[in-house]
C-alpha cells in the first residue's frame, strides 16, 4: 500500500461516521444513491446483509499523514454467491474440485444491488487507487480465495486492470431519454418499429380491459399499510418461485424512513382490491430510476410488464427521468424498449494455477460475449427511421 496513508479496518458501517462516508461519496465520480451510508447500514441494521447471512462487512478507511480520511469502502466476507448478480459458481467448483476452499472470499458490491457505480471512495484519483490497493493487501494478508469488485465505473476498471485484476463484461437492458427528447410515452412507443410497437400497445390494452387501476405512491406516501402490503406481494412472489426474499419489511422501512426521496410504489388493484405492488428507486441528482422489486398476490396475464416496465418508463417521461434502469439480465426487455449496456468488474484469485485457468476462460467467455453483443445489435426495437435516438452513453452498446 501506498506509504502516505495508513488503514484502519472497521467492522461494520457503525464504525464510520455517516456524514464522512457520504461526503466521500459525493466527491467520487460516479456514486449513486446505492453506496449511500443510509442505504448501506439499512442492510445490516435490518440484518439482510450481516454475518448471519454470509455478509460480513469490513471497512477499510485510509487516512493522510494529517490523520484525514482519504478514502474508505465496505467490502464483505462472503460464505456464499448469493446476492450478486455476477455468477461465479464455477469458479468455487473448481476451487473445490483442486481441494481448496472458495469460501470466504471478500466482495466489494452493493449487497443484492446489480447497479453500476462507484465501490472506491476517495477525495481523489490517487487515494480510490490506493484503497483497491490496500483492499488487494488485505486480500493477501486474510489469506481469502479471491476478492472481486462489481458493477464497476470505468474508472474503476482502468484502475483494476492496471493492477493487474481480470476483468470481465456482462449485458443488462437501460432505457434512455432520446435526443430530441420524447415528450411522451405515445412518442416513445411510436418511435419503436412496427413489431414492438403493436405488441407494447395490445399488453397495455389488455391490462386496462382485465379491470386493473393502478395508483403511484412516492417518498413519505408510502404509509406503514402500503409497505406491509408490498411485503405481501414480495413475499408471495418469491415463494411461488421455490425461494427465500433476501430483503425484509424492517430493511424497507428504514428506507422510507432515511430516503423517501428515492421511492417510488406503484400500486395495482383490481375491483377495488389491492393485488400487486412494483417499487421503483428513483436517484433524482442523476436522473435515473431503478426497476428493482416487484409482487403480486393474485396473477392477472402481463400485469408484471405494466408494473415493471411500462408505468415505470411513463413515469420517467412525465418527470424527466432520463435512463431506467431494467435489472439483472432479460433479453426479453429489448421488447419494452430497453436496449443492451455493458457492465463490468474485477477479480483477483490466489492461487496461480486456478488464476491461469479462469483467465482463459474470460477470454473465451468475453469473445463469446462480442458475439452475443452484435447479434443483440441486429435486434435493436427502435426504427432504423426515427428522428429520435437513445442519448448517446458510454456504456451503451450501440
Amino acid at each position: 500500500m501506498d506509504r502516505d496513508f495508513r488503514i484502519d479496518v472497521g467492522q461494520g458501517l457503525e464504525s464510520i461516521d455517516a456524514t464522512r462516508w457520504d461526503a466521500l461519496a459525493a466527491a467520487t465520480p460516479g456514486t449513486t444513491m446505492f453506496q449511500r451510508h443510509a442505504w448501506l447500514a439499512a442492510l445490516e441494521r435490518s440484518a439482510c446483509a450481516v454475518p448471519e447471512t454470509g455478509w460480513q462487512a469490513l471497512v477499510p478507511c485510509l487516512y493522510d499523514a494529517s490523520g484525514e480520511l482519504a478514502a474508505a469502502c465496505v467490502v464483505y466476507a462472503k460464505g456464499h454467491s448469493m446476492g450478486e448478480y455476477v455468477f461465479d459458481w464455477a469458479w468455487a467448483d473448481a476451487h473445490e474440485r483442486c481441494g481448496l476452499p472458495y469460501y470466504p472470499k471478500l466482495l466489494l458490491a452493493t449487497p443484492f444491488t446489480p447497479v453500476r457505480g462507484a465501490r472506491l471512495l476517495g477525495r481523489d484519483a490517487a487515494a480510490r487507487e490506493a484503497l483497491l490497493h490496500a483492499l488487494l493487501d488485505l486480500a493477501r494478508r486474510a489469506r481469502v480465495s479471491s476478492l472481486h469488485l462489481l458493477f464497476l465505473t470505468d474508472e474503476e476498471r482502468a484502475c483494476c486492470e492496471a493492477a493487474g485484476l481480470m476483468t470481465r463484461t456482462t449485458v443488462q437492458y437501460h432505457w434512455s431519454q432520446a435526443t430530441p427528447p420524447w415528450p411522451d410515452f405515445d412518442a416513445f412507443v411510436g418511435a419503436l418499429n412496427h413489431d414492438k410497437r403493436k405488441k407494447l400497445r395490445q399488453e397495455r390494452r389488455k391490462v386496462r380491459e382485465s379491470g386493473v387501476e393502478l395508483r403511484r405512491l412516492r417518498g413519505r406516501a408510502i404509509d406503514a399499510p402500503a409497505w406491509e402490503l408490498f411485503m405481501r406481494c414480495y413475499e408471495q412472489t418469491y415463494a411461488e418461485h421455490g425461494s427465500m426474499p433476501y430483503l425484509n419489511l424492517d430493511f424497507f422501512r428504514r428506507l422510507g424512513e432515511a430516503m423517501p426521496e428515492h421511492l417510488l410504489l406503484i400500486v395495482a388493484s383490481l375491483h377495488g382490491e389491492d393485488i400487486a405492488c412494483s417499487l421503483i428507486l428513483l436517484d433524482p441528482a442523476l436522473r435515473r430510476a431503478y426497476g428493482r422489486y416487484w409482487g403480486a398476490l393474485r396473477h392477472v396475464p402481463l400485469l408484471h410488464f405494466e408494473l415493471c416496465y411500462y408505468e415505470p418508463l411513463q413515469f420517467c417521461l412525465e418527470q424527466g427521468f432520463e435512463v431506467f434502469e431494467g435489472g439483472a439480465q432479460g433479453s426479453h426487455k429489448m421488447a419494452r424498449g430497453l436496449l443492451p449496456v455493458e457492465c463490468s468488474s474485477a477479480h483477483w484469485v490466489a492461487e496461480p494455477r486456478l488464476r491461469a485457468a479462469i483467465a482463459a476462460h474470460l477470454d473465451r467467455e468475453g469473445e463469446m460475449m462480442s458475439e452475443q453483443i452484435d447479434e443483440l445489435r441486429r435486434h435493436l426495437p427502435l426504427r432504423r427511421d426515427t428522428e429520435a435516438q437513445p442519448r448517446p452513453r458510454r456504456e451503451e452498446i450501440m
